[in-house]
């Protein structure tokens, strides 16, 4: 068991183990935004880390199918942060915030030698929730987007390139009008942000299936993590419903193998300790 593991198995209740907790008809989620674990000051304006500080917080709550309303923000930043340094990170929480008609209605902060974020997210669920539990077996895997890219970019960064404003790995693209649509349609979910490879095995395992790949999958697409792209289940019978919604919205939609019997062994670098 690894450390991550170890944790979380200490708070298992009802209520926990997904991407967010339900209670009653609001989700809630919680992530956390380091410097020098998540991004590096280097890499992104301090507007562009507070954005995406949001932005990977609300993908857990788009992916239990609930709309964000409400956010609490924790922030530890260094004393010799400028107003003007502070105000490009305000814009960045207040932009995205309003994106996506979030209210940020409290928190708190502290000093700290480097830029620490901590996002909790309350959202409203739309109709019913969706959960990583629910595959069955000969249900249909697949994931929107095309992933790889958010490896890359951090490979250019390590490397001493740039990256533009709008790449994956600086702003995620996140799915919301499609998943909304499809959520009725499917059996489970969840966001990709520990990779494709990691974050199917934790589905497969909870729903004790395996895989039956349809193609193979290149380590890019496998072990890339903070794409934010979908990954979901969903009965055969729904597929066309599905391709006719992803086509709408201009959603890549890559449907990669069938849950069977069986176990499906992570074989990566772990991203967590």
């Amino acid at each position: 068991m690894n450390k991550e593991d170890f944790i979380i198995k200490a708070f298992l209740n009802e209520k926990n183990g997904d991407d967010g907790a339900i209670i009653d008809d609001w989700c809630f989620s919680k992530d956390l935004f380091f410097e020098n674990v998540h991004f590096k000051r280097e890499w992104f304006s301090l507007e562009q880390i507070a954005t995406k500080a949001m932005l990977v917080n609300i993908s857990d709550a788009i992916s239990m199918n609930a709309v964000p309303k409400y956010a609490l923000l924790g922030l530890a930043l260094p004393k010799n942060l400028s107003e003007n340094e502070i105000k490009a990170l305000q814009k960045g929480f207040l932009k995205t915030a309003r994106k996506f008609n979030i209210k940020i209605i409290g928190g708190d902060t502290i000093s700290n030698d480097k830029i620490d974020i901590s996002l909790t997210i309350i959202s409203k669920i739309n109709d019913k929730a969706v959960f990583r539990k629910g595959l069955k077996k000969g249900h249909l895997l697949a994931y929107t987007g095309k992933l790889g890219r958010s490896l890359k970019g951090l490979e250019i960064l390590q490397n001493g390139g740039t990256l533009k404003p709008n790449h994956v790995f600086i702003k995620p693209k996140l799915r919301a009008s499609f998943f909304y649509e499809i959520a009725p349609l499917i059996s489970c979910a969840m966001d990709i942000s520990d990779g494709l490879s990691k974050d199917l095995s934790r589905l497969l395992a909870l729903n004790k299936c395996g895989i039956s790949w349809f193609k193979k999958l290149d380590d890019y697409t496998l072990y890339s993590g903070e794409e934010y792209e979908i990954l979901f289940a969903f009965d055969e019978k729904e597929r066309q419903n599905i391709k006719t919604i992803a086509k709408k919205h201009g959603v890549k939609l890559n449907i990669f193998g069938k849950a069977v019997k069986g176990k499906y062994e992570f074989r990566g670098r772990e991203h967590h300790f």
